[in-house]
């Protein structure tokens, strides 16, 4: 049923819910009164979210068309969150077929709205002169606004909070390099704004009168340079005052590399990002305000939700991340446990130890791996791994984990996405590392016949053409010394870990 009345909840329809925004847009409408429906291609990524309870998910893609029509059914508000990301024309294809058919599906179900958030775009810049990604976020918003159901774009620069793809390259950069040759793009204006002023924004606009139909620049109330940013973030974060000198020769593309071995943000994450501030992107309005009022303290200012984002860092209460959607292969990927292997060769490295530790123990330990405990076998061998997939554009070892503790499917996790967990049993990780096939790598928590705690262990890997079957052979000499040394220390950290302790000791990596 729709909401008719004024202080009825809407129905809203979110794309994207697996990514950064969607993901913490759902729990913000579900706050305001609304009913939310989901539309994923992996509704599985969103069920250990704290709000999957209270959210509808349906299964689709936004380039099907029927599995939007259904999706669309009853829906008063349809949010667009997604954005295809590659390189060349292919991205921008995607994007412009996939906006097509959300607004052709939404005019047909009757859709009261449709609300996009795209990028900021600079003043005076032929559309032609900026940058692929930042160019079809534009179009995207034209076509959305040509589709005949009133629509609210949001455009916005940079997004700063706690796992936000910006927010992260700021941090790593300004934490990491006291002293820094920088591009010149160091020197362009930006105004940055605060994610929770986003999610404001976009929960508002599901109540916008019917005659609005438009674009809104949004943005936080300082105009910096990237250069005032990094050194108002260390002042924040309690660093010394950082050197930064900045050279003209870095272009785009030199840029995006230069980030992404210095953050954990892979070079095809930071081309687009690096694109966009090669030019001034500041508003050039505030009229959002008139429809929906800014409340007291907001905008949030600079450097307090640099201060948020810190905090919600340091106590572990990071909602989402830019690596939530960042998801390599289709769907119809086979799966390790798919009877008699469908995808046809099948590589298997397994291990299995008795653990002097209670199960729950040893849990605690496979829970907590990667990110600062490691992987708790021969570290130089798995950095060497995390460079060399970062120099041939892969995501590397640094992404970290979202939560210090505790795992969710679709977390991100240094060079692997969790695709399974089953608490206290199972944790499986698809590889993302580029690499000519596909690996995962379970990890078992269980007993024996006998009562004994088990650890079990299996690596996997479905190669790709001879290469792969070449790559398996070439590093199966070194599967006992990783595979088997992980095997080993996590048996012994779980044994020292205390049975009543929180979380496990990483001292044995």
């Amino acid at each position: 049923m729709r909401g008719d009345e004024p202080d009825a909840g809407l129905t809203c329809l979110v794309t994207g819910a697996t990514g950064y925004i969607g993901g913490r847009l759902v729990p913000e409408l579900l706050d305001a009164g609304h009913r939310v429906r989901c539309l994923a291609r992996s509704p599985g990524k969103l069920r250990d979210h704290p709000w999957a309870g209270r959210a509808e998910v349906v299964r689709g893609d936004v380039t099907d068309a029927d599995s939007v029509a259904d999706a669309m059914r009853g829906v008063d508000v349809a949010y667009y969150l997604v954005h295809a990301l590659g390189t060349g024309g292919e991205f921008e294809e995607t994007d412009r077929r996939a906006a097509r058919i959300f607004g052709e599906r939404a005019r047909a179900a009757g859709v009261r709205r449709i609300v996009y958030l795209g990028g900021l775009t600079p003043a005076g810049v032929p559309e032609e002169r900026l940058s692929p990604h930042l160019r079809s976020r534009a179009e995207v918003g034209r076509i959305l606004l040509g589709s005949g159901v009133p629509t609210a774009v949001l455009r916005a620069a940079v997004v700063i909070g706690s796992g936000s793809a910006s927010f992260e390259m700021l941090r790593y950069l300004t934490e990491r390099l006291p002293v820094m040759v920088t591009p010149s793009w160091v020197h362009t204006r930006i105004q940055p704004v605060a994610v929770r002023d986003v999610l404001r924004l976009l929960v508002g606009c599901a109540r916008l009168p019917a005659d609005v139909s438009r674009a809104f620049d949004i943005g936080g109330p300082d105009v910096l340079t990237y250069r005032e940013m990094m050194v108002r973030y260390a002042a924040v974060a309690g660093l010394p005052r950082r050197v930064i000198l900045s050279v003209p020769v870095l272009t785009p593309g030199l840029s995006s590399h230069w980030v992404g071995l210095v953050t954990p943000v892979p070079a095809s994450i930071a081309r687009p990002l690096t694109e966009s501030l090669r030019h001034e992107v500041v508003c050039r309005e505030h009229d959002i305000a008139r429809y929906v009022p800014d409340p007291p303290g907001h905008p949030v200012g600079f450097d307090e939700a640099v201060r948020l984002a810190l905090q919600r860092v340091r106590e572990a209460q990071v909602a989402t991340r830019w690596s939530s959607a960042s998801v390599p292969g289709a769907p119809s990927d086979p799966l390790p446990t798919d009877p008699d292997w469908a995808g046809g060769s099948l590589y298997t490295d397994r291990r299995e130890r008795t653990v002097d530790a209670s199960p729950e123990a040893l849990w605690r330990v496979i829970e907590g791996i990667g990110g600062d405990n490691g992987w708790y076998s021969f570290p130089l061998a798995w950095a060497v791994r995390g460079w060399l997939d970062r120099l041939v554009g892969g995501v590397g070892l640094r992404r970290g984990r979202r939560d210090a503790h505790r795992l969710r499917v679709g977390d991100s996790l240094d060079f692997w996405r969790v695709e399974e967990i089953e608490p206290g049993r199972l944790l499986r990780l698809r590889a993302e590392m580029r690499l000519p096939g596909l690996a995962w790598l379970e990890m078992y928590a269980g007993t024996d016949a006998e009562g004994r705690t088990r650890y079990r262990q299996r690596a996997l890997f479905h190669p790709r053409g001879l290469l792969g079957h070449a790559y398996w052979w070439s590093v199966s000499p070194f599967h006992a010394v990783v595979f088997g040394g992980m095997a080993r220390n996590i048996a012994l950290a779980a044994a020292r870990t205390p049975v009543s302790g929180e979380h496990a000791d990483a001292g044995a990596r």
